[in-house]
């Protein structure tokens, strides 16, 4: 297995990790309301949206590598794919 595959499939993984990154925060997104009208006695309605909140920005920092990461993979293996067409010319 040569090189170009390698970075074929790496970049395959982090992509593939990356979409299931987004389909969790996307339904995390649903669940989440954009306004609350809460009374004293609903404070548990709250809290579960406080911490759907911070799962979403939890989220946020690791989804941000995976498209550099994505983004990096897919520039290099074009790279190498280039270069070994020119190399063979």
């Amino acid at each position: 297995m040569g090189t170009l595959q390698i970075l074929l499939i790496c970049w395959g993984v982090v992509t593939a990790v990356l979409v299931c990154a987004l389909i969790y925060r996307s339904t995390l997104e649903t669940r989440e309301e954009d306004q609350i009208f809460l009374d004293a006695a609903e404070n548990m309605m709250a809290n579960e949206q406080r911490a759907i909140v911070t799962r979403i920005e939890k989220l946020s920092w690791p989804i941000t590598a995976l498209w550099v990461l994505s983004g990096a993979l897919l520039v290099v293996v074009a790279g190498m794919w280039l270069w070994q067409g020119f190399r063979s010319f």
